[in-house]
């Protein structure tokens, strides 16, 4: 599985070193942008996480998640975008289940940006972001939720000086649950609420570093239901259209990882 996880990422790094326009993301950093694809451009990202579960998670002690996501310009404000998880799980040796592996739950999506930040003014740029997430991971082998879910959440995205710029997101999960694989809130019923944000400061005109904070709860708050991460990380641009990114990420409650590395990338099409 692993030696498959970088022949992909080779050859799409490859083909991304063909062209050139400039590069917007958001890797390592799961606080979305409030930016959108332009009009009749793709933009891709790819990233890679290894984690170290929670011993909550057991006979679960280790996930590996390779996302791969696509965004289309469809006007300069709306942005559609379709993502799956690659997903393999390391179990105890003692555990019947061995480590399954497979492609996890897809999401398709769409981004509306509804304000731009314009200089001088107070008002940050905001979008609002719709997802569907289909079954299409095992359920029975952990890849999946088995369930249709809906996620609503909004961007704020402002500023705070030349170089740095905040963000944050608040959602809600209004039917199903925010599991990938093991790590998430998986058995909960009814909503989930989530909020994230994000610090980023351009050190260079190719390097970024930044730290996020992103929790989850189920309605019932219950504590097995919860979800806290932190991340610290940022990226690097290769070239106008590629950039790489990096992160170390650790949580708390048995929804998050335990501790776990990030590295992917991003790219402009023409």
């Amino acid at each position: 599985m692993l030696r498959f996880q970088l022949t992909w990422a080779c050859v799409v790094i490859g083909v991304a070193l063909l062209s050139s326009t400039s590069v917007h993301a958001q890797l390592p950093f799961y606080t979305d942008d409030a930016d959108t694809t332009a009009k009749g451009k793709f933009h891709l990202e790819l990233s890679n996480q290894y984690d170290w579960l929670q011993t909550s998670s057991f006979p679960g002690r280790r996930q590996n998640t390779t996302v791969f996501t696509l965004n289309y310009g469809l006007t300069d404000r709306i942005e559609l975008g379709v993502n799956a998880p690659l997903i393999k799980i390391f179990n105890d040796r003692t555990s019947l289940p061995g480590n399954p592996s497979g492609f996890g739950d897809t999401q398709f999506g769409v981004k509306v940006r509804l304000l731009e930040e314009r200089e001088g003014s107070k008002v940050p740029a905001t979008s609002v972001v719709f997802y569907v997430e289909a079954p299409t991971g095992s359920a029975r082998q952990g890849l999946g939720s088995g369930l249709v879910d809906y996620y609503l959440y909004g961007v704020v995205q402002k500023s705070l000086t030349k170089r740095t710029t905040g963000r944050l997101n608040g959602g809600l999960v209004f039917a199903g649950n925010s599991s990938t694989g093991l790590i998430g809130i998986r058995a909960a019923r009814g909503q989930v609420y989530t909020g994230n944000g994000s610090l980023v400061r351009n050190f260079t005109p190719r390097l970024r570093l930044g730290a996020e904070l992103f929790g989850a709860v189920a309605n019932n708050f219950d504590l097995s239901r919860r979800q806290l991460v932190g991340q610290i990380g940022g990226g690097y641009a290769l070239a106008e259209n590629l950039e790489v990114t990096f992160g170390v990420l650790g949580g708390r409650f048995p929804a998050s990882p335990h501790v776990g590395v990030q590295v992917g990338f991003a790219y402009d099409f023409k």
